[in-house]
């Protein structure tokens, strides 16, 4: 009786073109890693370095010391970098929230809704988006000029909420029309009506692309500089033009080592939120509609 045996496939060796494709996949994450957290890590590491050897080039942490964090909170130079924290903070929040209850029930209305000119309308809510800010600097400045606001959160918020806006509808739009709407009718036919509907139904299911959207506007209304710049004052200025206006002990030397801190301390939080969210980010931006 004879036994046969069959020989084990040889493995399967890896094309060279695979790995060709997953070096090039790793060197292109390596290359974006660093373009994008290198100025952060060496803005951190000179927050951390002695005043004296801001300028060294050593790439890791040398001299260390907090001495740039006191300096930064230090309000014997006229810089009040905490008072601009809460500043941006109150500005960031009031616009996010403004943002969002309007762009919310705007998203919704462009999503379900069938209205001549529709498509018009969402154009013009994505062109806004695009509008240069520089443009408008002089109409708002003599507008707020004439009527008062010069130096209120109020000159800074408003102009915020239309820059952010547009960002707003035109995510949380395309969130809602990806939606089933099944879900919607099955509520109506149960009794709610069309804002129980919306209020109960649909809009938790909107929640990630909301709390996306809501990250997003809180730091594009944060990072905004230029028109911060000149309608804000001493006491509602945000941290943007605070630290670009710090002042050291000698008023020909640019504190340097205190504006990274400055930086580093406004930039953390803000990293931090991303880092800790970037599934819901990514789960907002990219998802429309429920698993069955």
């Amino acid at each position: 009786m004879s036994v046969q045996t069959s020989a084990k496939p040889a493995a399967q060796s890896v094309p060279w073109t695979h790995r060709l494709k997953s070096v090039r996949l790793y060197a292109g994450v390596f290359i974006v890693l660093v373009w994008g957290l290198g100025p952060f890590y060496w803005m951190a590491v000179t927050a951390f370095r002695d005043p004296d050897y801001t300028f060294d080039s050593t790439p890791w942490p040398t001299h260390v010391t907090l001495e740039n964090f006191r300096n930064a909170f230090d309000t014997s130079r006229g810089n009040n970098f905490g008072r601009a924290l809460i500043n941006s903070v109150v500005i960031g929040s009031i616009t996010t929230v403004i943002a969002l209850l309007i762009g919310v029930l705007a998203a919704y209305a462009l999503a379900r809704l069938t209205f001549r000119g529709k498509y018009l309308v969402s154009g013009l809510i994505l062109s806004a988006s695009m509008f240069p800010v520089v443009v408008l600097v002089t109409p708002l400045f003599q507008l707020f000029t004439n009527i008062g606001w010069i130096g209120e959160y109020q000159a800074m918020i408003i102009p915020n909420i239309s820059f952010v806006l547009p960002m707003t509808v035109y995510i949380l739009a395309s969130f809602f029309t990806e939606l089933p709407w099944e879900l919607e009718e099955a509520a109506r036919i149960d009794g709610a009506t069309k804002m129980q509907a919306f209020r109960l139904v649909m809009l938790p299911l909107a929640a990630p692309a909301v709390f996306t959207t809501a990250i997003l506007a809180f730091i594009a209304a944060v990072n905004e500089y230029l028109l911060a710049r000149l309608l804000s004052s001493d006491k509602t200025e945000p941290v943007t033009v605070a630290v670009a206006r710090f002042s050291g002990n000698n008023p020909l030397v640019e504190p340097y080592a205190a504006i990274m801190a400055a930086g580093t301390m406004v930039s953390i939080p803000l990293v931090l939120m991303v880092l800790l969210f970037q599934r819901r980010i990514i789960s907002g931006l990219t998802a429309g509609g429920v698993k069955s």
